[in-house]
């Protein structure tokens, strides 16, 4: 006995149907949709290195293996993988225990003070690239976790 797919969405009715063998459960579809996660990461690549419009995610088959296996968390497609970023992240979060008492919030003054401060200390890296995660780790509170 074949078990119909779920009722496809109005974007997905140009796709081909198929149902699914009787042996197929609910684990096979978190399985699947955690492995077709990893292998939307790896095509978005895959286009960048072809020289597609898509952003450098520095994806690579072992990503892809681990992220399909579950043994790697997924970030979403067209982010980097946390490895990537860690050192903005990093630099943020030490900067916001740094500058708390100057700039007690992100505003234009510490966004150019910290331009100045990460070009002048990782001169091949792009401000404008790595700027959205240092935001984030300087907005990032570790009080809102133990609450």
């Amino acid at each position: 006995m074949l078990r119909p797919r779920k009722k496809p969405t109005k974007s997905h009715l140009h796709m081909k149907q198929y149902k699914n063998p009787n042996w197929w459960t609910d684990e096979n579809d978190s399985a699947w949709e955690r492995t077709k996660a990893a292998f939307k990461r790896d095509w978005d690549q895959t286009k960048h290195d072809f020289g597609g419009k898509e952003p450098d995610t520095n994806q690579n088959v072992n990503d892809t293996v681990k992220q399909a296996a579950g043994k790697q968390p997924i970030p979403p497609r067209r982010q980097p993988n946390f490895e990537d970023v860690e050192h903005a992240y990093r630099f943020g979060y030490g900067a916001r225990s740094h500058y708390r008492q100057q700039y007690p919030k992100w505003n234009a003054d510490v966004e150019n003070r910290l331009k100045q401060d990460w070009t002048s200390a990782n001169p091949d890296a792009n401000w404008d690239q790595d700027r959205e995660v240092i935001h984030r780790a300087w907005d990032y509170d570790e009080k809102s976790l133990s609450e």
